[in-house]
């Protein structure tokens, strides 16, 4: 049985997709870019502020689904500039401690509404 998650604290699906899907314990979080909720406006300035963002996203989803970042245990990370990696790494350390989930980071040729970042993964609720 599979239960859609939905918040009003978290950016709004622009497409055929549900924010995060509850299915048992596991919850399969959608993409997020760093899209403001209450205006579905980008973040403007440097990359660090739209990653920032973004795990403020992926936060609010996860809570909304019972659990936290701490329970993300498959992060993929999307990125149109791989020289911002190293951004990335900094700015997670904030958000994530030890043990860190799985993670890959993909260059892509180009992200929703032309961002520069976007992250999904997979979270396990603990029970």
């Amino acid at each position: 049985m599979k239960q859609i998650i939905k918040t009003d604290q978290a950016p709004q699906a622009i497409g055929t997709y549900s924010q995060a899907v509850k299915a048992g314990d596991t919850v399969y979080l959608s993409g997020q870019i760093a899209l403001i909720p209450e205006t579905m406006e980008l973040v403007e300035g440097d990359i660090s502020e739209r990653i920032h963002q973004v795990f403020k996203n992926l936060s609010a989803v996860c809570e909304a689904s019972g659990g936290n970042l701490q329970d993300i245990v498959k992060l993929n990370i999307f990125l149109t500039d791989m020289s911002h990696f190293a951004t990335v790494n900094e700015i997670m350390a904030q958000y994530f401690q030890q043990p860190y989930p799985a993670r890959a980071a993909v260059a892509v040729a180009q992200l929703p509404k032309d961002t520069d970042v976007e992250m999904d993964g997979v979270m396990v609720l603990q029970p």
